[in-house]
């Protein structure tokens, strides 16, 4: 299906790829995987003949679907108009028949070789048109739209009245029905809640040919993948399993790696040394000279640029708060008709009860999830907690609790004229001033990336930035709203692990199961203008109700 042969790239003095070869088969469920700035991207953009690689040849069989990571979107039609552009070879062979059909009703002359001609025509295009589904892509576009996240009232509205994450939806929905050969998704999770990601979960599994698909989320590439390949060293290690027994392999290669190394830096040390001890003495000569050559011909053994050094972050000390940071007592928070048609993630008419009846205590010390599909009101509960919406009912905050609040537009906060570097040495106190790099090395900082200016960083790498200012921010409660959507799995694994060891109180609304498991005690439902509260991790949620949905869950329960 695709076939990379010798592929070269070269950005400066070091190639991103050298000598690269291997071949994307049918069936074949790729996760493309490699640290930070390996190059997986450009690896999607070369393989759907965006980018050209320095040399070597991209072979390409099949048709292709590709899904970059960041899209600039620009359309006025609605939700359907646009999906509907993804069968437009079927809408334009439809109104070719529609045409002869028209055509052979009002001719009458039958017996010419012209009508039959018309006629065989006609029947070779249906037949095509058949094979394509027929009036089939109607249903394929509504099952399609649904599963990721879209209500059927939402099919005729203007797409400029949703958010840029949920045009991202729609133009992944444009690409899976067109039944690509193979797929090419560069973080196709990070604007899907967990609903949807399991859709697409099960989709791929089913339908997909082969699919290529670049992930920071660690149960989706095992629930979906049969095979890795990883970019390291300017050149690819294949490996034909799921991810996590990838990195089992991967954990001995490297080992192996490490003693071949090991090995070979003793052997130059002995050739060094024999150099070095007899280089001026005449009869020794002619081993000097071979033992050079015999330097000159080793070629070095290079080790995966793996930073294995744990990077242990500690939030600084805070206040103790009460024993209650957050109690809701019947709290419940409607949407006006003017304000509600301002919002993006909601039908255009009509008043609207995002919740109701909410009663909830959480208590110092618990690290708890808000979950359920977007639009169901995780962040606007979150802004009533924050103040920043006024409700209905009785919520309190307890004694002494200090917020550290983390959600995308605290990006927009940062100075601009400031250095990645200065603009957390600021913030950081006692000893952590002294592992500023080894944390921003350990959120995709590293380097000379840390002397950047905020004023030119991407939106997700201002994100990462707001998200390590907060771990240095003496808080005792945590609240992240979607902390995960721009971090790659080694940063996931550092915030994760400082949460854990966080003294305070953490509510955590995201849809990364992964990073949620074994991280929370209790997780809170958000679905149907209710909000359910359930003891245990997420995945216990799922188990108590037989359910492998949330809104599986939540259909049964209600």
């Amino acid at each position: 299906m695709i076939s990379v042969e010798n592929l070269t790239v070269e950005f400066g003095v070091k190639p991103l790829y050298k000598n690269i070869s291997y071949v994307v088969n049918d069936k074949d469920r790729i996760a493309l995987v490699g640290k930070n700035g390996a190059g997986k991207s450009t690896m999607l953009k070369i393989l759907c003949g965006i980018q050209k690689p320095t040399s070597g040849a991209v072979n390409v069989t099949s048709t292709v679907g590709y899904l970059p990571q960041v899209m600039k979107l620009s359309d006025d039609t609605t939700v359907r108009e646009e999906t509907r552009k993804a069968f437009a070879d079927t809408t334009k062979l439809k109104e070719q028949i529609d045409q002869m059909q028209h055509e052979m009703e009002t001719r009458t002359d039958y017996e010419s070789d012209s009508y039959t001609e018309l006629v065989t025509r006609f029947s070779e295009a249906y037949d095509r048109y058949t094979l394509m589904g027929g009036d089939g892509y109607e249903a394929d576009m509504e099952r399609t739209l649904l599963g990721l996240g879209f209500e059927r009232e939402d099919f005729d509205r203007p797409t400029s009245e949703f958010s840029g994450g949920w045009r991202m939806r729609i133009e992944l929905a444009k690409i899976l029905l067109r039944k690509p050969d193979v797929l090419l998704l560069d973080e196709p999770t990070n604007h899907l809640d967990i609903e949807s990601i399991q859709w697409l979960e099960q989709y791929l599994q089913t339908f997909a040919k082969a699919v290529v698909l670049v992930s920071h989320d660690r149960t989706f590439i095992n629930n979906v993948t049969n095979r890795t390949l990883e970019i390291t060293c300017s050149h690819v290690e294949d490996y034909r399993v799921k991810y996590d027994k990838y990195l089992e392999l991967r954990k001995e290669r490297r080992e192996q790696q490490m003693r071949a190394w090991e090995n070979q830096q003793k052997e130059i040390a002995d050739i060094k040394a024999f150099v070095d001890r007899f280089r001026y003495q005449a009869t020794k000569a002619v081993q000097v000279q071979q033992r050079i050559r015999q330097l000159e011909k080793i070629v070095p053994i290079e080790i995966d640029e793996v930073d294995n050094k744990a990077m242990h972050l500690k939030f600084p000390p805070c206040l103790r708060s009460g024993d209650f940071p957050v109690i809701c007592e019947d709290v419940a928070k409607t949407f006006p008709r003017r304000l509600y048609q301002e919002r993006q993630d909601l039908p255009s008419s009509g008043d609207h009860v995002v919740f109701s009846n909410v009663n909830m205590t959480i208590r110092r010390g618990e690290k708890v999830a808000f979950v359920g599909k977007n639009g169901e009101g995780k962040s606007t509960l979150v802004k009533c907690i924050m103040g920043q919406l006024e409700h209905e009912g009785n919520l309190k905050i307890g004694h002494n609790v200090q917020i550290g609040y983390f959600a995308q537009n605290q990006a927009q906060l940062l100075d601009d004229d400031l250095s990645i570097y200065d603009t957390i040495d600021r913030v950081a106190k006692g000893e952590i001033r002294l592992k500023i790099n080894d944390l921003l090395g350990a959120f995709m900082f590293g380097g000379e990336i840390s002397d950047k200016k905020v004023k030119v960083l991407s939106g997700g790498e201002r994100s990462r930035l707001a998200m390590i200012r907060l771990l240095l921010e003496p808080v005792n409660l945590l609240i992240l709203d979607e902390p995960t959507n721009h971090l790659d799995l080694q940063s996931k694994d550092v915030l994760k692990e400082a949460i854990k060891a966080f003294d305070g109180t953490a509510i955590i609304v995201s849809h990364d199961r992964e990073f949620l498991d074994g991280l929370v005690t209790k997780v809170y439902e958000f679905g149907g203008g209710k909000v359910r509260e359930h003891i245990g991790g997420i995945y216990d949620y799922l188990r108590a109700h037989n359910a492998t949905t949330i809104n599986e869950a939540i259909q049964k329960k209600g």
